[in-house]
């Protein structure tokens, strides 16, 4: 495999846009179903924020099979319990959101752990930030069109069509995903050696709070997701406040700078495992005025409103691949894919909090003091991006 654009990685990225392409649906219509089945916020919140949760808790082991077994075999075995789920979502009621969400939840555990550490493999370190980078791009590119598409059935009234496009994406994840290949760069040690699988699962999770350059790294993205969960969970219904607002516009908008922001700023991510203050305190500025600009949307009116989905979507084009990278470099070789898994669970179990946490603030008060909350969230991480100097490792 020679660069992170050739044919092998492309179909990756193509198995990414399908895969993902459902959450984009989900994102907009569960909210809306849930509200006209009578569920508040907090509910919402709860059964939005089960899938990374489950995510989340169920990382590290996917990092830690996934570097035994191998992410093709992996991948294969995922695919089907993705299925399922899907499956599950075609019959309504909050219950079976929920089961399904969490068993999907498993599923993304382990497929975006598979596709990313067979990505760190196979690529040359020289290419390492511009895989991760097209990896979190594409799996963006479903929310530019998923969010209308979803509104639209929804104003139809169309569960019917729900049903048969949910079907036919898993129908075609499957097949495409059966055909995926990952070969391994020469560098990198095999998954299969012995000192890899002798790797304690529990010592490296105290490697969490330990390793001062993971712990870092995960509070910034824990934080960070928090809001991005938030939006995510809630903009389906603050949008309807807004006036000239709409969560489809918003969403398709937001996604839409996230690709534009990776394909620009791809070449600018930084790939040599240095920690570069100014580029992530700005980073968490901008996720910080995106936040207030949500929140003043409610007075100031849709202007404010879409700034913040742009200046959102470019403060996510840029956090995750830049941690990712910077941590790959980094962390310890013997258990880095475990270690890069609790990284992305903090990631997830932000998003999760996104919904749970922020659902109950905004029941008590309003969306509004509740996207606050989130550009205060940004602004005190700023602080924490800040390093005296810059260290070579």
């Amino acid at each position: 495999m020679n660069g992170a654009m050739s044919w092998p990685f492309l179909r990756l990225y193509i198995l990414v846009i399908l895969y993902f392409s459902v959450n984009a649906i989900l994102n907009v219509i569960i909210p809306l179903q849930g509200a006209s089945l009578g569920a508040n916020s907090t509910t919402i919140g709860v059964i939005m924020g089960a899938y990374m949760f489950t995510t989340m808790f169920f990382r590290p082991w996917a990092g830690k099979m996934i570097q035994k077994h191998g992410p093709i075999k992996i991948l294969r075995i995922i695919l089907i319990i993705n299925g399922l789920a899907l499956i599950l979502y075609t019959f309504t009621g909050l219950g079976v959101y929920l089961i399904a969400r969490m068993m999907q939840g498993v599923s993304t555990a382990f497929f975006s752990m598979a596709l990313q550490i067979g990505i760190i493999d196979a690529l040359p370190e020289k290419d390492r930030s511009q895989g991760i980078s097209y990896y979190s791009l594409f799996s963006y590119i479903p929310g530019i069109v998923g969010p209308v598409l979803a509104l639209a059935m929804w104003q139809a009234g169309g569960m019917n069509y729900f049903t048969v496009v949910l079907i036919g994406i898993a129908v075609c994840t499957g097949i495409f995903g059966y055909t995926a290949k990952m070969e391994k760069n020469k560098e990198q040690p095999h998954p299969a050696d012995a000192s890899a699988q002798n790797v304690n699962m529990w010592q490296s999770f105290a490697q969490l709070v330990l390793n001062p350059l993971l712990f870092r790294s995960s509070l910034l993205m824990l934080s960070a997701s928090v809001v991005f969960g938030a939006v995510t969970t809630f903009i389906p219904l603050y949008a309807g406040q807004i006036q000239g607002g709409h969560a489809g516009v918003y969403l398709m908008l937001q996604a839409g700078t996230v690709v534009l922001a990776r394909i620009v700023l791809r070449k600018r991510i930084p790939s040599d495992g240095r920690w570069h203050s100014p580029f992530m305190m700005g980073t968490m500025l901008l996720l910080a005025i995106a936040s207030q600009c949500v929140s003043f949307s409610v007075t100031g009116g849709m202007i404010f409103f879409y700034a913040g989905a742009v200046l959102m979507g470019i403060a996510q084009a840029i956090l995750y691949p830049t941690l990712t990278t910077y941590l790959s470099f980094v962390l310890p070789k013997l258990n880095r894919n475990v270690l890069m898994g609790l990284f992305i669970a903090t990631a997830d179990l932000g998003i999760s909090l996104g919904g749970v946490i922020m659902g109950p603030i905004a029941d008590i008060s309003s969306y509004s003091f509740m996207y606050m909350i989130c550009a205060i969230l940004g602004a005190v991480m700023i602080f924490f991006a800040y390093e005296r100097r810059t260290r070579l490792l």
